[in-house]
């Protein structure tokens, strides 16, 4: 049985043959689909509002032949104070999976330690592992070209740009995964928003620290990137910060200047939801650069893959 809570929980060589299943599920989509969870119920378990990881699931698990099981955290017993461990256990019983969008990662890491099924981290405060799969999947699929699929060689050596809040979920996502796929990440904010410790300790475990680089400068930061990637300055469950985070950070926002400063042929993106506006301007939305919507699509091919993957280990 294998879990996924954190990008290394997959090596390399796995990644690359989840590459070529989600090439091939998004490839044969509209001919027929692939009955890997056949007579499978899967919980998607969510402590946070959610619109992409929703329903990207929801349609992922039916498409593989599943049942999905929806459980908002309000209508468990979990909100009247039974243990997470209690919870892993019975639902263990019950399903097949569990995928969890959570605040807490050490939620999501102790329910995996007490459930007997696999468990799936769809978001939590600290880490977004589906997300960065499907955005590295992107990328690859855009720079080998959509016919050929997606190859992780085609990752090595770029560089990707995180501006904003660099010590969010999506930011410490890129920088654990730089070391997988071999890429330099540069994550530029105001520095009272740098990475924290919890990242940097995971990063110096993992011994990937050479990979990533911390600027306040955009300008400085943007220089040779092959991607610009904000995500909205205000998360959820920081909305007492929001004048404080917002002042901060309006010097960071992705702007057509900034894409300028970039190389010629870089992308924007975005994990969405969006602020136009504020984290980016409707400008650089719009542009042939953006590939948010992209993005948001291939989280339903790589988490079909990964869900598949993980149930044929289960």
């Amino acid at each position: 049985m294998q879990h996924f809570l954190k990008e290394t929980d997959f090596k390399p060589y796995q990644i690359a043959e989840l590459f070529s299943i989600a090439h091939t599920f998004k490839r044969q989509r509209k001919r027929h689909t692939t009955p890997s969870l056949a007579k499978q119920s899967w919980g998607l378990l969510f402590f946070k509002k959610s619109t992409r990881t929703r329903v990207s699931f929801e349609v992922g698990i039916s498409e593989l032949g599943g049942n999905a099981v929806v459980l908002n955290s309000e209508d468990l017993q979990l909100s009247r104070g039974e243990s997470t461990e209690d919870t892993a256990k019975v639902l263990s019983r019950y399903l097949h999976g569990v995928i969890i969008r959570a605040h807490a990662h050490e939620l999501v890491e102790t329910f995996a330690c007490a459930a007997s099924i696999p468990v799936v981290n769809a978001l939590t405060d600290f880490l977004h592992p589906c997300q960065l799969y499907a955005d590295a999947f992107t990328l690859a699929e855009r720079w080998r070209g959509k016919r050929s699929g997606a190859s992780l060689e085609v990752l090595k050596g770029r560089k990707v740009v995180f501006i904003g809040d660099s010590a969010s979920n999506m930011a410490n996502s890129w920088m654990l995964a730089a070391g997988l796929f071999e890429i330099d990440i540069t994550v530029c904010g105001p520095k009272e928003f740098a990475p924290q410790q919890p990242i940097r300790a995971l990063l110096k475990k993992e011994n990937f620290t050479n990979y990533t680089t911390f600027t306040s400068n955009p300008l400085e930061a943007v220089r040779d990137a092959d991607v610009v990637y904000t995500d909205v300055w205000v998360s959820m469950g920081d909305e007492s910060e929001a004048a404080v985070r917002l002042e901060k950070m309006r010097p960071y926002a992705v702007t057509p200047q900034l894409m300028a400063a970039a190389r010629p042929d870089a992308c924007f993106m975005h994990c969405m939801p969006v602020h136009a506006g504020e984290e980016v301007t409707l400008d650089v939305l719009e542009s042939p650069q953006s590939i948010i919507v992209d993005q948001a699509e291939n989280r339903l091919h790589m988490q079909k893959a990964l869900l598949s993957v993980l149930a044929h280990h289960s």
